[in-house]
């Protein structure tokens, strides 16, 4: 499907909301005007909408679709797991934020270069629709792409939030795309070594949804190239083959980082802090100062799956660790 199809779909699915032709920014305001009263997104039908975001890297078109969301408790549990507990605690009541709970988002994003549509990532797929996650497809639906559209799915990673959309129905659900996959994440997730070890769910996981798509996935290292202007690079730790995507368009930049920071105050501010869900934790901490160092010293921006929504922003310095700032309409004028 060309991309000028691909624009006459959407422009007439924004007619069939009577928003013909309007910019993604105002078309998601207008909608969001509508249903102030509720507080939840619906369309004219009533049926609730998935949340997208929609914006410009130079030439290329990101859409960004929450796939769902989750309320934890205990967050000391989960970041910080060298710390005190109270040292947690008060770190986040001092950016506002609830001491005993923390909201965890799930983002995959679709870069549209123009001659590839991309996907980075999939979220949990049909396992997670009972709780509310798997919103994938109904984003891209609500953005004007449907799965045949996607050319290549890119992951960063191979845990099950970012892999679980990958099959429907115990087909491929992006029937027309090659897939791109670090080796050492593959081989370490595939070896059947992980039986009987704590890793054996995520193996599991792996045999169902990545390995029946092994004849149409590239296999890539550290410097490898994803599609023009996109190149992987190795961000190990959390998993032991983690890649984090760099994006370059017509001078502009945007690093897809994936999982190595999965929280906007407890994994930047304090990137040392040990994280129960990095699997080589001193790695992990390292890896996260390397990256978003670099982010904040070449002031580009960045793309984290569980940062909050839209999950775009950048990083400055701050008390030894980073700042999240979020974008605002950098991308739109």
């Amino acid at each position: 499907m060309t991309i000028s199809t691909r624009m006459k779909r959407r422009t007439l699915f924004a007619a069939g909301l009577g928003l013909a032709a309007a910019p993604a920014i105002f078309r998601d305001k207008a909608e969001a005007a509508a249903t102030a009263a509720t507080g939840e997104n619906r369309s004219m039908d009533g049926t609730p909408l998935p949340e997208i975001d929609q914006f410009k890297l130079g030439s290329y078109q990101f859409t960004v679709v929450r796939d769902g969301i989750n309320i934890s408790e205990k967050p000391h549990e989960t970041f910080g797991t060298n710390q005190d507990p109270e040292t947690v605690k008060a770190l986040l009541s001092a950016n506002f934020l609830p001491a005993d709970k923390f909201l965890n988002g799930y983002t995959p994003a679709l870069i549209d270069t123009g001659s590839d549509v991309i996907l980075v990532d999939t979220g949990f797929g049909a396992s997670g629709r009972a709780r509310g996650a798997g919103q994938l497809a109904e984003g891209l639906k609500a953005a004007g792409y449907s799965a045949e559209d996607v050319t290549i799915v890119a992951l960063t990673h191979l845990h099950g939030d970012h892999i679980g959309g990958l099959m429907e129905d115990g087909a491929a659900a992006f029937k027309n795309a090659r897939y791109i996959v670090g080796q050492a994440e593959y081989d370490f997730w595939s070896d059947k070594a992980r039986e009987g070890t704590p890793a054996e769910g995520g193996h599991k996981a792996v045999l169902a949804n990545v390995v029946p798509l092994a004849e149409k996935t590239t296999f890539i290292k550290d410097g490898d190239s994803v599609a023009p202007g996109i190149t992987a690079m190795l961000a190990a730790g959390h998993s032991p083959g983690h890649m984090v995507f760099h994006v370059e368009s017509e001078g502009k930049r945007l690093v897809l980082t994936g999982d190595t920071a999965n929280h906007y105050i407890l994994s930047l501010l304090r990137p040392d802090w040990e994280v129960r869900f990095d699997m080589e934790k001193t790695q992990a901490a390292a890896t996260r100062r390397k990256v978003f160092e670099m982010i904040a010293t070449e002031k580009i921006a960045f793309l984290g799956y569980h940062m909050p929504f839209p999950a775009v922003g950048f990083v400055e310095r701050q008390d030894g660790g980073y700042r999240f700032v979020p974008k605002t309409y950098q991308f739109d004028i």
